[in-house]
């Protein structure tokens, strides 16, 4: 992995370069997009390598590597703010939250997927669940943990500060790597399945502290009845999601064509099974 976060562009359009200035607030820029997604080939994608050996392969699995592969193709969504400047990142990061145990009660901690473009549904897979397994055991094992129980032993006036200072530093770009490498607020995506709990998905807040610029909410499945275009009545499995997005990161016709490649990916996900023909590289 890469040392820096990501680099400056510096070949966008003027808007892109004054428009941080005019929204200086990501919860302010937020655009929200919501979509159901048909998920009959998914399901039996799953059922196939479940066979095949990923025996613990669910939706959260495609669904990253379907983000993971829109990234390789369109490279924008995966831009961030800092310092009211737009950066490409090097790299992909996951955040996503997961319960040490199916209670109510249980410790929660966050975990963080790193990808690279080049990733295909095994490669998220393996690496997901490492991580999944590694991180439900009991007591703080992970650094993410370590850093928050320390954060919570300062007196309220201390951790105000603290938080000002590091906030500050982050506008700057002088958080170490290693910070920002535990932070659950810096990243390319946080995602969360809220299906687990039969729960529909929530448009989630993005952060303002930080640089993460998308939020994706998965819902539980569900039956859909809909008319075809001979008026039959026919029925699917699907699934709603919900996006919140950074309108600053790029501009609208990017994201709308991001989306629309997003639902085509999940259309035909048997393509995840192998790595992208090619990989798109940001602008500069």
């Amino acid at each position: 992995m890469r040392k820096k976060e990501g680099r400056r562009i510096k070949s966008g359009m003027p808007m892109d370069a004054v428009s941080p200035f005019i929204m200086n607030s990501r919860v302010g820029a937020a655009n929200s997009f919501s979509a159901t997604i048909d998920i009959e080939k998914i399901e039996q994608l799953i059922c196939e390598q479940r066979a095949n050996g990923m025996e613990s392969l669910g939706m959260i699995h495609v669904f990253m590597a379907a983000y993971v592969r829109l990234v390789s193709q369109l490279p924008g969504i995966n831009r961030f703010i800092r310092g009211q400047r737009v950066y490409a990142r090097n790299g992909i990061e996951i955040c996503m939250v997961i319960k040490k145990q199916l209670k109510l009660n249980a410790p929660e901690t966050i975990v963080k997927l790193e990808a690279s473009p080049q990733n295909a549904l095994s490669d998220i897979y393996e690496t997901l669940s490492s991580e999944i397994e590694k991180n439900k055991a009991e007591g703080d094992h992970n650094n993410m943990d370590f850093a928050v129980r320390w954060l919570m032993k300062l007196p309220r006036i201390i951790l105000r500060t603290t938080v000002s200072f590091l906030k500050v530093l982050d506008y700057f770009g002088l958080l170490p790597r290693f910070l920002t490498k535990l932070s659950p607020f810096h990243g390319s995506l946080f995602i969360t399945n809220m299906g687990s709990l039969g729960m529909p998905p929530v448009f989630h807040h993005l952060y303002d502290f930080g640089n993460l610029p998308m939020f994706i909410a998965m819902g539980a499945k569900r039956t859909e009845y809909y008319l075809d275009k001979n008026g039959e009545t026919k029925k699917r499995r699907v699934i709603d999601i919900t996006i919140m997005c950074d309108d600053r990161i790029c501009d609208g016709h990017y994201y709308a064509t991001a989306f629309r490649k997003l639902k085509r990916i999940l259309a035909n996900p048997e393509q995840l099974l192998s790595p992208p023909e090619r990989v798109v590289e940001d602008i500069r």
